[in-house]
């Protein structure tokens, strides 16, 4: 089937399941001639995984779509966050207090305001991105009061060893703590399960695209 119709049978079916899920879709590594089909047919939310990918391949679109959401989901190294600022709409992947205080000065210095995702790690591995459960209340306040930043939720990603009902319901309950409402939660393999936990947002690429070319 064509890359729309996936995308129309996804979205009819998180549709079913939920009034309150929006769907992100997953364009890391696909041209935008393959993308433009979705554009055309009215979504909106987009999510790239790497700044400079974005930049070379939404920058020459975005003037004509000027109702587009551009979301970081991948990781944000401390130097990329003047670009990322300046490009999207959404992070998914605040991560440390120096990567937040980078992006309310660079917000302060553009006057733009973007919507913040902070990335929990929940796995008990050190070599995972985030914040530690017993830090996050402490992170989340800090943010919102002190820096200011528009901290709209919480995201994880599932370790691959377990399944993702422990990651998603102990995510849950930390944003249910904090009074945050929108959870990113969900990818391609697991995104009706994330929709049980109240995930606000999905992040479907492979069921759409299917396989992915090599990283840009």
């Amino acid at each position: 089937m064509s890359v729309l119709n996936n995308y129309i049978i996804i979205k009819n079916q998180v549709s079913s399941l939920s009034n309150n899920t929006k769907i992100i879709v997953v364009t890391k590594t696909f041209d935008i001639d393959i993308i433009n089909p979705i554009i055309a047919h009215g979504h909106i939310h987009f999510g790239e995984n790497k700044v400079q990918e974005a930049i070379r391949k939404w920058q020459p679109i975005i003037d004509q779509y000027p109702n587009l959401k551009l979301h970081l989901i991948g990781h944000l190294q401390s130097n990329k966050v003047r670009e990322a600022v300046k490009t999207f709409d959404y992070i998914h992947s605040l991560s440390s207090e120096k990567l937040a205080n980078k992006l309310i000065n660079e917000e302060h210095l553009i006057k733009k305001k973007l919507k913040y995702f902070i990335q929990i790690n929940l796995t008990n591995s050190k070599d995972r991105i985030g914040i530690r459960p017993d830090e996050a209340t402490n992170f989340i306040q800090y943010c919102i009061n002190d820096l200011k930043l528009q901290i709209i939720g919480l995201m994880c990603i599932p370790s691959i060893n377990e399944h993702p009902n422990y990651s998603f319901s102990q995510l849950k309950k930390i944003a249910d703590k904090n009074n945050l409402n929108e959870l990113s939660i969900g990818m391609s393999n697991d995104y009706l399960i994330a929709i049980k936990y109240g995930s606000t947002y999905i992040r479907i690429g492979s069921r759409i695209f299917g396989d992915r070319k090599k990283s840009q």
